[in-house]
């Protein structure tokens, strides 16, 4: 059982796992300042890792959190690589680049995401935005940068952001772009990309167990402060949480208590550091501790996290064994 509740800030998770942060290489997608990225970036640099990278689109946004790091703790190198995850030219040359960095990767925090974009928009690779963004870009970096996981030894971690969110509807095998549009709600858009890192976690834990590295998925909570929630007027909130209702059919929906930005790095870290997680992996985390809410069919099965890695193959035109 954890040892944390819903209001732990992240600092304090790091320092109850002192010893697991010396010594590790972290990559962590999309730590723009006043997002959950940015709070585990910084709380892992007070716990002294060999290394921080730090992936997302824009330099200037990320800056100030590698200003504060260098400010807070001088001595942890700290390493920004350009990554626009909606596009996969991008995700392959920031691959490329980690690759230079290091030889081994302990921890992959695939963090970054979009929600709510209004309107039904793609990528440039032809995609739903926010399922490009939020998990087909995540899903080749993570497969690139395998080998390096690797490397680094059966204790690695794949930290899989996904959302409550994921309650709402589950991935369109066959038609992830909303009938070009035609079909498009930003609520369902949001959902499958969300149900997609889940069944991407379970994906990998099954095909990572015999390495002993471990993959979770996880619920950071609701943060109003985070930049996520800047674009989402109340009228848009209220219709996602009629939408997740109504897809709840009569079952009650979890509970969703307010927490603070530092609070909502805690599950993040607890998912990296923990060392009871090794046996669980796959996992599905909340509160900083395994959720002790079921998923729903849409996200579980053998079946569904089968056409997820096929589809995802196919929308990046490159296989992935190992």
């Amino acid at each position: 059982m954890s040892q944390f509740t819903n209001d732990t800030p992240g600092d304090e998770v790091v320092k109850a796992y002192a010893n697991r942060v010396p010594g590790k290489t972290i990559l962590i997608t999309g730590p723009s300042e006043s997002g959950i990225g940015a709070q585990t970036a910084i709380f892992l640099a007070a716990g002294k890792p060999a290394l921080i990278i730090l992936a997302g689109r824009t330099k200037s946004k990320i800056q100030p959190v590698i200003d504060q790091i260098a400010i807070e703790n001088p001595d942890v190198p700290i390493i920004f690589v350009e990554l626009d995850l909606a596009d996969l030219s991008s995700v392959r040359k920031a691959a490329e680049e980690v690759k230079t960095l290091t030889k081994k990767l302990d921890i992959l925090v695939n963090n970054a995401g979009i929600m709510a974009i209004p309107n039904y928009t793609v990528s440039k690779d032809g995609i739903e935005y926010q399922f490009a963004a939020n998990h087909i870009g995540h899903f080749l970096l993570t497969n690139l940068l395998m080998d390096e996981i690797i490397a680094a030894g059966p204790d690695s971690r794949i930290i899989n952001v996904s959302s409550l969110g994921y309650l709402s509807g589950g991935v369109r095998f066959d038609d992830p772009n909303f009938n070009d549009g035609a079909e498009y709600n930003t609520w369902y858009a949001y959902a499958q990309s969300k149900t997609a890192n889940i069944l991407f976690t379970h994906a990998l834990a099954d095909k990572l167990r015999s390495k002993g590295i471990s993959s979770f998925a996880l619920n950071p909570g609701l943060i109003l402060e985070s930049k996520l929630m800047a674009n989402v007027s109340k009228e848009m909130f209220e219709e996602g949480f009629r939408i997740t209702t109504e897809a709840l059919n009569g079952e009650p929906m979890p509970s969703i208590a307010p927490k603070s930005l530092a609070a909502g790095a805690s599950t993040t870290l607890y998912g990296a550091l923990d060392p009871g997680l090794k046996d669980h992996s796959g996992s599905f985390l909340n509160h900083a501790a395994i959720s002790d809410l079921e998923l729903r069919p849409h996200a579980t099965g053998l079946d569904n996290q089968e056409k997820l890695w096929e589809l995802s193959e196919k929308l990046v035109g490159q296989k992935f064994s190992y």
